[in-house]
């Protein structure tokens, strides 16, 4: 299968700490990157990964407060100090347009890439980036200003070809790629060979769902139905969610019981406050509900 990852660079929350850094990840998938997120520090924390600048594509920012947002315009001057000429499409809701044109003007105006913005609408569930291997779709979020959640979603990949089988009947080298593709073949004496003896089933579709910040939402697990890997803030326990009412965040149980309702396979939990110095807590009240539950921690590399 093709590497499907995700890079932690940052997952506190609102105050930067000794332990943690704020949002920031990278998705890899069919070796394309893209950034979801972009707090102070983030591309500090890149070089420390060591995934590549060059090859980053698209920034998804999935709402205007500071600790998602507060370190994309240096890293774009960065970017053009480094000698990039590649265009670069960041996704943001769209209040942030006239703001993020103002900075540009302010401090990139001698870039030598282009920067594309694309507003996005946070009350949609929708798709805003496609290529020929994956979709981006929006989720709409219930936080304290407008906020989105992303699915990277494969697309179905080509069938795998059976050597044995295709020696067997002789099939020539030209007819492979229809075989990928679905295809029966024939042979010279008119016999069809089914496509299902001549390949095995292509891979299964992986889907990885962000969902940073929000409230407790009954109704999300609906549309992360069919995801794999679900990364759900969870700023607090249980016994702080009077705060994550009052600041319509999350607590590790609700999170794990969105992931339980969504019937993802893994969930990864981040966004935690500062009053968290051992996140064990945070981790144990979300395996009670969800066992395949998992801490983010900068450097950690997780697979989709």
């Amino acid at each position: 299968m093709q590497p499907f990852k995700v890079h932690i660079l940052g997952c506190g929350s609102a105050l930067p700490t000794k332990h943690h850094n704020p949002s920031s990840q990278i998705v890899e998938i069919r070796g394309k990157y893209f950034m979801i997120d972009c707090g102070e520090g983030t591309q500090t924390q890149v070089r420390r990964s060591r995934t590549n600048f060059s090859k980053l594509y698209a920034i998804f920012i999935s709402h205007i407060h500071g600790d998602h947002v507060l370190g994309l315009i240096g890293m774009l001057s960065t970017f053009g100090l480094q000698g990039r000429t590649t265009p670069l499409h960041v996704y943001a809701p769209e209040g942030y347009e006239s703001l993020f044109k103002l900075e540009i003007e302010t401090f990139c105006s001698t870039l030598d890439y282009d920067i594309v913005f694309h507003p996005v609408d946070t009350t949609k569930h929708c798709i805003i980036y496609e290529d020929r291997s994956l979709t981006v779709e929006t989720i709409p979020l219930k936080h304290r200003m407008p906020c989105s959640g992303f699915i990277f979603r494969e697309k179905q990949g080509l069938r795998h070809i059976n050597p044995d089988k295709v020696k067997y009947y002789n099939v020539p080298l030209s007819q492979l790629g229809n075989l990928r593709a679905g295809h029966d073949w024939t042979d010279a004496d008119g016999n069809t060979i089914p496509n299902e003896e001549l390949t095995t089933p292509p891979d299964p579709v992986r889907a990885y769902a962000y969902c940073s910040d929000t409230c407790y939402m009954p109704s999300l697990a609906q549309m992360l139905w069919g995801v794999t890997t679900l990364y759900h803030e969870a700023t607090y326990c249980e016994d702080m969610k009077d705060k994550a009412q009052k600041y319509l965040h999350s607590t590790a149980r609700e999170a794990a019981l969105t992931a339980r309702d969504a019937g993802v396979k893994q969930l990864l939990l981040g966004h935690y406050s500062q009053r968290y110095i051992d996140e064990t807590p945070i981790l144990s009240e979300a395996q009670a509900v969800f066992p395949s539950s998992f801490l983010t921690d900068e450097g950690k590399v997780f697979s989709v």
